[in-house]
């Protein structure tokens, strides 16, 4: 859990104002053949910038996460664990705020999808299908899906019901890279 005492207001603010211009609320569908059908759903928040020291203060007060260079030189802030989402994420902005409508939509939207997958309504095919209708409008200014929403419906209707059977529990996880 975040603990907000540790947290200047001044860097609480001018981290969601950064986030507010420079994050990204995204979720991730990936092919996965080791579970019953083959789409894991996840959600994950980034910022990306060339000044390493702005994104590590990011990793110091949100207390999770995990902070990488790409090839072109860019680093990049990431947070894919799902329990840091719901402990550490969504606090963290709700208690400083964004101040752009698309920002606070996002967030609004990023946080429904959270909700389905804590309700485990993810592993029914109303479920996913909930989640990508949501995705649509949270990635209708980001660059195009890997996945459309009917390939992977296509392929889920084959199979009703769970969509996994042997998967660990997502709040049972463990966040390897702090």
């Amino acid at each position: 859990m975040i603990d907000f005492k540790k947290i200047p207001r001044e860097k609480g603010f001018y981290l969601a104002g950064f986030a507010d211009g420079e994050g990204s609320f995204m979720v991730i569908v990936r092919k996965r053949e080791d579970y019953k059908i083959p789409w894991k759903i996840s959600v994950c928040f980034n910022v990306s910038q060339k000044d390493r020291v702005i994104l590590a203060q990011f990793k110091r007060y949100l207390q999770c996460g995990t902070l990488r260079m790409r090839k072109d030189g860019v680093f990049y802030y990431e947070v894919n664990n799902f329990r840091s989402i719901i402990e550490n994420i969504i606090p963290f902005f709700e208690k400083f705020k964004f101040l752009s409508a698309k920002k606070k939509n996002d967030f609004r939207i990023f946080k429904q999808i959270v909700e389905i997958i804590k309700n485990n309504e993810h592993l029914t095919v109303e479920g996913v299908q909930k989640i990508l209708s949501l995705r649509k409008k949270l990635s209708k200014d980001c660059k195009k899906e890997k996945y459309s929403e009917e390939e992977v419906l296509n392929n889920i209707q084959k199979e009703k019901g769970f969509l996994r059977d042997h998967t660990p529990s997502i709040l049972g996880s463990k966040e390897i890279a702090a």
